[in-house]
């Protein structure tokens, strides 16, 4: 009985939250510029919670000479302390009110020194807090604990994508794996909140985003070719993106597999979705998008994504709606009008069947390395050294490569090894 209770509740407490979340959101966040910070307040009925989100243009993107390491690094140092509190007495501080904090460095949002101070400032900087709040108060805690610091950067702001007009395929070879690791894709030249990114993002949903989606009930369920598969928009927050399906295989079931999903991928492009697919779809991810926003955290999250994607905080009402009025011209047109499979690159990674593990050839360029292998045709990979290529041709069991096009004259070799 006490279960039955307990459950009842739990049950009532997630309606009423969903009912909660589904009222006007953006007429009801504070947002203003603070010591130089995009913040937004959002009070919501819960009590004693605030969950606070943020972000700056800081990331892999703005990497000194490519190198994302330093980036990574520069992230993860943040909460080891500082020139008046040590990673203890920050994490005594954050133990004593009850509270947690995690850093994470992605493609756009750092030499360690240099890059802290170059990178590491208000500018186009944004903070969310959502929860307990009292908009006032909050606001010149951030004035108060901000003041006189400066420095920051934009985020970048490259040109959009071209498309691809032909067909890449590239095997990276890794010697003694259980899977091999699948990407097929190609630039989707869209940013979130352009027009067709929703209508692009349902069609993607029903390819192959959940055990009802085609990718895996047909690759993963049917046929059993697979643990994992699945197909999305991605990377759009700040720039256009790409268009994906990831999907692992055991190397004796790549080729089926991968045949698989081509047969999927194509019948979605040429046939579209269906009516009664698309009306299923829509009810699914309102109702996950407004679940979602029952809970302080899901509610930061998406406030702060809302920002990133430019598209601002109102979005967060007018989803629900853009939704819902989708036709089924208009997905279908979306998927024909942004994609083309007979375009995509192929990528695959791991113990490929008929593969050549090419890190025997590690000592011939050892400042450059072995960066992949492309099949061109019958008995041809192309090898490739940093953003440099040449011909390897397989004959009669040996492997045959001139390296006199990738390397200075003084470093020239050429190899005959047994494959």
């Amino acid at each position: 009985m006490k279960r039955t209770s307990f459950l009842l509740l739990s049950a009532c407490a997630l309606i009423l939250a969903v009912a909660n979340a589904t009222a006007a959101v953006a007429p009801n966040v504070v947002r203003a510029t603070i010591a130089g910070i995009d913040v937004l307040i959002y009070r919501t009925g819960v009590r004693d919670v605030v969950t606070l989100k943020g972000n700056l243009p800081a990331g892999d993107a703005h990497a000194a000479g490519g190198n994302i390491a330093v980036a990574t690094l520069c992230g993860h140092l943040l909460d080891q302390g500082t020139t008046k509190h040590s990673k203890f007495e920050i994490a005594e501080q954050l133990d004593r009110v009850g509270a947690t904090i995690s850093f994470g460095v992605g493609p756009q949002a750092l030499e360690i020194e240099a890059k802290h101070a170059k990178y590491y400032g208000p500018a186009h900087g944004t903070l969310v807090l959502v929860g307990d709040v009292d908009a006032g108060v909050i606001q010149t805690q951030v004035a108060s604990a901000f003041a006189g610091w400066t420095g920051g950067a934009d985020y970048l702001h490259p040109a959009r994508s071209t498309g691809t007009d032909a067909p890449r395929e590239q095997t990276v070879f890794m010697a003694d794996k259980t899977s091999v690791s699948v990407t097929l894709g190609q630039a989707s030249g869209l940013r979130y909140g352009d027009p067709g990114y929703v209508a692009l993002r349902v069609a993607s949903s029903i390819l192959g985003s959940d055990f009802t989606s085609r990718l895996v009930a047909t690759v993963r369920d049917t046929e059993g070719l697979t643990y994992g598969i699945g197909a999305r928009l991605a990377d759009d927050d700040f720039t256009d993106g790409d268009w994906k399906v990831t999907a692992t295989f055991a190397p004796n079931l790549l080729n089926q597999g991968v045949a698989s999903t081509m047969k999927q991928l194509k019948g979605w492009y040429d046939q579209g979705v269906t009516a009664d697919e698309l009306a299923k779809r829509k009810t699914n991810l309102s109702g996950h998008y407004k679940v979602a926003l029952a809970t302080t955290d899901g509610m930061a999250t998406t406030l702060l994504a809302c920002v990133n994607r430019g598209v601002g905080p109102g979005w967060i009402d007018q989803y629900p709606a853009k939704l819902d009025a989708l036709t089924l011209e208009e997905v279908n047109g979306a998927i024909r009008q942004h994609l083309n499979p007979d375009h995509m690159f192929l990528i695959k990674a791991g113990t490929v069947p008929g593969g050549v593990d090419l890190s025997i050839l590690g000592n011939i360029y050892q400042s450059g390395g072995v960066s992949g292998v492309t099949k061109t045709g019958a008995g041809t990979l192309t090898l490739g050294y940093v953003q440099l290529s040449n011909t390897v041709t397989i004959a009669g069991g040996t492997l045959a490569a001139d390296f006199s096009q990738l390397v200075p004259p003084a470093k020239m070799d050429a190899l005959n090894l047994t494959a």
